[in-house]
């Protein structure tokens, strides 16, 4: 009877997901609801909080599952790269892996990378797979570095401190110069993504993916070859 139990709760559990997923697709997460979840699977409203204390229980669910499945896109992506000092291959290839999940989970990109939901606070929770897809693109920058790729930019004394408090954090064997170059390229790849995705390119890029295409194509090469300090800077990491 314990097992008949357990699958019927894990069953029950599957379909609220599914139905808040749905529910976040049609409505935003700020309208996600679980009285109205529990009137499409024609429970009383009471008992959807035998399965998700609140909104935010639920909500967290579907965030922790959406950074889990997108980790797991960059991770086999980068672990598709036979060799591994093509590290441009690499950073493409990652890159890609977002872009297209973003393209094929446009909702599910949206409720991780788009606006905040109202009165939201993510848990520690969160943190682990939020970071999946994040480390795949650190442990290339330290294995770049570690093959001897390195960069001139200056880095400034504030993210200096910001980087000294990520290493109290994280086991990251990087230089600050590298995980500059890291982050920055990350942000413009992101930022490239954000912009197709949610319609800021209109009467601007006609071409799909032309502008991803242009900047992953550029921050590799920077992240390959590095960049050159400004004059009279120090070249020290």
């Amino acid at each position: 009877m314990a097992g008949i139990r357990e699958r019927a709760r894990a069953e029950h559990t599957a379909e609220i997901v599914r139905l808040a997923r749905v529910q976040v697709e049609r409505e935003g997460a700020s309208s996600l609801s679980l009285r109205a979840i529990a009137r499409e699977l024609g429970m009383v409203s009471s008992a959807i909080y035998r399965y998700f204390a609140s909104r935010d229980e639920l909500l967290t669910k579907l965030i922790i599952d959406s950074y889990d499945r997108l980790g797991e896109e960059v991770e086999a992506a980068d672990a598709g790269v036979r060799r591994r000092t093509d590290f441009l291959g690499r950073w493409r290839a990652m890159s890609h892996a977002i872009r297209q999940w973003a393209l094929a989970h446009p909702a599910e990109y949206a409720l991780l990378f788009g606006t905040p939901v109202p009165g939201y606070a993510a848990p520690q929770d969160t943190i682990g797979p939020a970071s999946r897809y994040t480390i795949v693109l650190i442990r290339l920058i330290v294995e770049m570095e570690g093959a001897g790729h390195r960069s001139a930019d200056k880095v400034p004394v504030a993210l200096r401190r910001d980087y000294a408090r990520f290493r109290q954090r994280f086991d990251v064997a990087a230089s600050d110069a590298m995980l500059m170059g890291g982050m920055a390229a990350w942000a413009n790849m992101m930022g490239a993504i954000n912009l197709e995705l949610f319609g800021h390119l209109y009467n601007v890029i006609d071409t799909p993916g032309a502008l991803f295409e242009a900047v992953v194509a550029q921050q590799g090469r920077l992240l390959v070859s590095g960049t050159a300090p400004p004059p009279g800077t120090s070249k020290r990491a």
